[in-house]
């Protein structure tokens, strides 16, 4: 009789640690897939964040340019590289200063070597 229930006994822890054992393998697989998910969205939530960053500091460096481009004097110069001109003024274009440069630079040559 004590055999039968030290055999029994021994059964019964068995079974115990592997309930036990099956228990914390279907905890972990139920935990899983919201850590994984958790991770994911970290990481997703970090990139976010780098991206606004550079997205501030973007967005202060085009209004800085917005306010230096609405001056005076930004304005007189943007009028000016597209042609602009004030009232009374007269616009000249000057073509052929290429060639001008290249002759002024062989007359120099000329004179330095001769």
């Amino acid at each position: 009789m004590a055999r039968a229930s030290n055999q029994r006994a021994r059964r019964t822890g068995l079974l115990l640690r592997w309930s036990l054992l099956a228990t914390a393998a279907l905890v972990a697989f139920l935990y899983y897939h919201p850590l994984a998910r958790y991770v994911e969205t970290r990481s997703s939530v970090q990139q976010r964040e780098a991206e606004v960053r550079s997205l501030q500091s973007e967005k202060q460096r085009l209004e800085a340019r917005l306010a230096e481009s609405s001056t005076v004097v930004a304005l007189a110069r943007e009028a000016r590289r597209i042609n602009l001109v004030r009232p009374g003024e007269r616009l000249y274009i000057v073509k052929g200063i290429r060639e001008w440069r290249r002759a002024q630079a062989a007359r120099e040559a000329r004179k330095t070597a001769g």
